[in-house]
């Protein structure tokens, strides 16, 4: 059964991945658009902030997939010095505290979420969107990254 979940895990870390990498496209496409609306004459409302949101949406789901990958900053300058049952220690105790942090943060994401959809907040920009609806795609990403961060730290503390 934990194989299964291991594997589901590892199959929405790389799913969040690819969804960071669409909205990697978005950011490029409409950058390419307001660039080419600013050189034909025309100007298309909101894309500087849509720009930015798909940028904040790519930015957080791509946390779990980069740090399964190892592609985050991590202390292994110090851990490598240490080996056996010290090391294992080390890893325990630094999971733990980023599984907190990572937990405090995707709470209060979801909690500005839904503080956002209750008064239906709009954004400040030109076009008035909606913010609980780029804060969505926020907070998704930061309870993703959570899980990906609990899920090192249990199978760290399972393996022997």
């Amino acid at each position: 059964m934990f194989k299964s979940l291991d594997s589901t895990l590892n199959k929405l870390y790389k799913f969040s991945g690819y969804i960071a990498a669409f909205f990697l496209i978005l950011v490029a496409v409409f950058i390419l658009v307001g660039i080419s609306s600013r050189i034909f004459g025309f100007y298309i409302r909101g894309l500087a902030e849509y720009s930015g949101y798909c940028m904040a949406a790519a930015s957080f789901f791509a946390l779990a997939f980069t740090f399964i990958e190892g592609g985050h900053i991590r202390i292994t300058l110090f851990l490598e010095k240490l080996s056996g049952n010290r090391k294992r220690l080390a890893e325990i105790w630094c999971l733990t505290i980023a599984s907190f942090f990572s937990g405090y943060l995707a709470f209060y994401f979801v909690k500005m979420l839904m503080i956002s959809y209750k008064f239906q907040e709009r954004s400040e920009g030109a076009d008035e969107i909606l913010i609980w609806i780029p804060q969505t795609c926020v907070a998704i990403g930061s309870v993703i990254f959570f899980i990906s961060v609990f899920h090192q730290f249990i199978l760290r503390i399972i393996k022997k």
